[in-house]
């Protein structure tokens, strides 16, 4: 038993020496080294609640110290071995009244404060700009709905060079971003100074977008939709991930957050709506199979290689698409229905938000890559046929 103790102890001690050398600073919007309270509060909503919260803990212990105090006291100074005798007596109406409506009193105070704080955070009234948050199994989908940048919607994943780091494993001695496993391809951006209203929403499981520098956690439930709002007034990068444990892949769904001041997020816009723009391509053009292999390699690499690796062998529960039947099957509309549709209760999601170009470049992709080697070619108006 000692043995076995010894070996667990150097284990420990070994693992955190290990860990030791991948340290990382502080993440600005983020979390930090040894984090021990609540992250710095940027919004109205998170000062408040870090308010709350530290009154409550104040009064806790207050209440604490005075109870055992008089407990502990009484204990020591009244006890036995220094001649003290059991006191014989009845109830006291006053004090009962006392500790019935001092504690009420306490209850009431710390329930009012509470009330008022929930109240203001569920304010989303009046909003400058609101986004549809989209959870996906495992990333997020953001669609500007209703001010400045409105129609605008993409895909957020978390990095691919950090997932491949995350899944490769990290060699000692590695330097690792600061930001590590919070990066995303591509972030929400969103002005200073503006009352910013999020409605949360899932395809699949239960999630959560929560970011906890504006104080903000709200349940995205598939066929449901909530809303939750922020506002600050501080330049800068936040980030967030999703609170629920919505599957094997939960730590791989970050959150991040970009607040620009207003000429830049004009700017921002701008570009987003060319490069929407410059996606709106012609369902009906003939592409070559050169021509749609590369886009369906972009394609793959910005949403499929997460879950069904570059070399297309999958991981766990995820199949893999070399060698896949359907990839295979020369009756191309199986493969378009699952990517518009989805399969196995959301475990492969809906693709719609996807061209029709990106869809048909990145099933041509898969079934002429690896070991994949059909010759097939699907064009854009075979999808946007099996859309109708």
């Amino acid at each position: 038993m000692k043995n076995l103790s010894m070996k667990n102890f150097l284990y420990l001690l070994s693992t955190l020496l290990a860990t030791s050398a991948y340290a990382v600073n502080d993440l600005p919007g983020g979390p930090a080294v040894n984090q021990l309270n609540f992250h710095p509060p940027v919004t109205q909503l998170a000062v408040d609640q870090h308010v709350l919260h530290n009154g409550m803990m104040i009064a806790c212990i207050v209440i604490f110290l005075a109870v055992f105090g008089v407990m502990f006291y009484s204990i020591l100074r009244h006890r036995k071995s220094l001649g003290h005798k059991a006191a014989n007596f009845h109830e006291s109406v006053t004090v009962e009244i006392i500790w019935t409506i001092v504690p009420f009193v306490i209850v009431i105070a710390m329930g009012l404060a509470a009330t008022k704080t929930l109240v203001y955070s569920k304010d989303t009234t009046n909003a400058d700009l609101t986004i549809k948050a989209t959870g996906y199994q495992w990333k997020w989908g953001y669609d500007y709905i209703k001010g400045e940048g409105e129609g605008i919607g993409f895909i957020s994943t978390l990095d691919s060079a950090q997932r491949a780091m995350s899944e490769s494993g990290i060699p000692k001695g590695t330097v690792i971003p600061d930001d590590y496993l919070f990066k995303v391809d591509n972030p929400m951006v969103v002005p200073v100074g503006k009352k910013i209203r999020i409605i949360t929403t899932a395809t699949d499981v239960i999630h959560a977008f929560a970011i906890p520098s504006f104080g903000i956690k709200q349940d995205a439930i598939p066929g449901f939709v909530r809303d939750t709002w922020f506002k600050t007034d501080v330049i800068g990068v936040y980030h967030g991930q999703c609170q629920e444990l919505c599957g094997k892949e939960h730590a791989y769904m970050p959150i991040e957050v970009r607040v620009v001041s207003a000429a830049d997020y004009t700017l921002w816009v701008a570009a987003q709506q060319k490069l929407a723009t410059s996606k709106l391509d012609d369902p009906t053009k003939v592409w070559t199979m050169d021509d749609i292999m590369k886009r369906g390699e972009k394609v793959y690499a910005s949403n499929c290689s997460a879950c069904h690796q570059a070399n297309g062998k999958g991981a766990g529960p995820i199949k893999p698409l070399d060698g896949a039947a359907v990839v295979l099957d020369a009756d191309k509309a199986k493969q378009i229905k699952v990517l518009l549709n989805g399969q196995n209760n959301g475990a492969m999601p809906s693709w719609k938000a996807l061209s029709d170009t990106d869809i048909a470049s990145v099933i041509t992709y898969t079934k002429n890559n690896w070991s994949n080697k059909t010759g097939q070619l699907v064009q854009p108006s075979e999808v946007f046929a099996a859309r109708k």
